[in-house]
């Protein structure tokens, strides 16, 4: 029974094909860590930044380049299994961001995938994401992909085991490694925990402020609440935790953010 102001209407194209990729994620074997992270002094220098320069840096972008280089120190990661048990090891790091923009009048996040960032500068892929962003659909589908979403769930649901089965076609339509973001669409602090079909994924969550001891003395701290997702059937635990704390050290240390003198 409806009341007078209960609506009924169809599921869009695209929740169709996002309720197909959480149902094939959730039975995957993923292990999530929730991290806190020290970023008060990559953000001071992304704020010096863009007091000096006519465009600043992406905090999203600073968080993909300091992945690429996590996984460039610890390649056994960037990998899948395939059918066959077989491990596939990728050399680039192609990473599957979620990233902001309007369309039809309506804020949403959609997936680019950023190619190669573990041989890219932190200004070129920086760069990449702002094109996205600005692009007026960068998820419009094909006409033969708005016709695959029509078809019974079951048939469609099976394009997301393609990372279980050929990985290599999985890195060319989806990227190897996820950056997704909750961060974006509200303030405050808080992790999100998601499933993925990504053998990687991290989780931008919120930023607060909190007291650290630093030097000795209590301070007042950035800090980010940062999700590492880790699919167990390639990635053991003791390789989960070098990588963790190597990319924790690499976005502590504001890594690849110019010095205000080298602006």
């Amino acid at each position: 029974m409806h009341n007078e102001g209960d609506r009924v209407g169809p599921s869009s194209t695209r929740r169709r094909g996002t309720v197909d990729y959480m149902r094939i994620a959730g039975s995957r074997s993923n292990v999530h860590g929730l991290v806190e992270v020290d970023v008060t002094r990559a953000r001071e220098a992304i704020r010096a930044v863009a007091e000096q320069t006519d465009e600043g840096i992406s905090f999203t972008g600073f968080v993909v380049f300091c992945l690429g280089r996590a996984i460039e120190d610890h390649p056994e990661i960037n990998a899948y299994r395939d059918w066959r048990g077989r491990v596939h090891v990728f050399d680039d790091v192609d990473v599957n961001v979620l990233v902001e923009t309007t369309i039809h009048g309506e804020q949403l996040g959609v997936p680019h995938v950023v190619r190669a960032t573990n041989r890219r500068s932190l200004r070129s892929i920086h760069d990449d994401i702002r094109t996205a962003q600005e692009s007026s659909d960068p998820t419009e589908l094909p006409r033969w992909g708005r016709l695959a979403l029509r078809l019974p769930g079951i048939v469609r649901r099976q394009v997301w085991r393609l990372p279980q089965w050929f990985p290599n076609r999985w890195k060319g339509m989806a990227g190897t490694v996820a950056v997704t973001s909750i961060g974006m669409f509200g303030g405050g602090s808080g992790w999100a925990v998601t499933p993925t079909n990504y053998t990687v994924q991290l989780t931008v969550g919120g930023i607060d402020t909190k007291p650290r001891y630093i030097d000795g003395e209590v301070s007042p701290r950035e800090i980010l609440n940062l999700t590492v997702t880790f699919d167990h059937d390639v990635v053991d635990g003791a390789v989960a935790t070098r990588f963790t704390q190597r990319l924790r050290e690499l976005i502590e240390d504001a890594h690849g953010i110019p010095e205000p003198d080298d602006l």
